[in-house]
């Protein structure tokens, strides 16, 4: 398994270097105060990284609230196996 990982990132970094490197020309970034001019490869990368980070941002709330119901369901469960248990243990009275 650690074999096949080891594969699949060198196969990313080899497909990261050859797509660098044919898109080896540059592109100018406007961001109204400042103008740059950066390689077509680094402006794919770093939108592709900030449209990542956006991405986890606006879930992160959403994670945070299951987390937090996922341990209360849990605490719940553990609370009504121990009564479920302590009940198992009480004798049988006929009335």
């Amino acid at each position: 398994m650690r074999l096949l990982k080891l594969v699949i990132v060198f196969l990313l970094i080899g497909l990261g270097a050859s797509f660098a490197s044919m898109n080896a020309g540059t592109a100018r970034l406007d961001f109204y105060f400042v103008v740059r001019d950066v390689p077509v490869s680094l402006a794919l990368v770093l939108t592709l990284a900030a449209g990542a980070l956006i991405g986890m941002l606006s879930v992160g709330g959403l994670v945070v609230r299951l987390k937090h119901e996922n341990s209360e369901l849990r605490r719940k469960m553990r609370l009504t196996s121990e009564e479920v248990n302590n009940l198992r243990a009480l004798p049988i009275r006929d009335h």
